[in-house]
């Protein structure tokens, strides 16, 4: 006969189907809430000490944008440029953080479930 013939399912030792199952919809529900959680906070980033802030929410949409007016005063578009693109990319870095630092615990606990 084959090894682990009329042997449970699940391997015995560990936490059966429903256990199992149960740990994954608790664990869906506490990802939906930090998603949740995730869309309405915010990181604001600056560049140009501070002639430039991007507010950004953690799950990467952008908020707002803020320039010092007396930055406009120089009228130079191409720094304008630079420091935009410069800002949205740190506030995205800066979300993104965020971001895994809170799904850091909960998707720490997918090695409990044999993955």
């Amino acid at each position: 006969m084959a090894k682990g013939y009329n042997r449970p399912m699940g391997g015995g030792g560990g936490m059966g189907n429903s256990g199992m199952m149960a740990q994954l919809r608790k664990m869906q529900e506490q990802m939906a809430a930090a998603q949740e959680e995730l869309a309405v906070e915010t990181v604001t980033s600056s560049v140009g000490g501070g002639a430039v802030k991007i507010t950004m929410t953690g799950d990467q949409h952008c908020k707002g944008v803020e320039i010092s007016p007396d930055l406009l005063k120089d009228a130079d578009a191409e720094m304008l440029q630079d420091l935009i693109l410069s800002g949205i990319n740190q506030a995205l870095d800066d979300s993104r953080k965020m971001a895994e630092d809170k799904m850091a615990p909960l998707s720490g606990g997918l090695s409990g479930l044999g993955f």
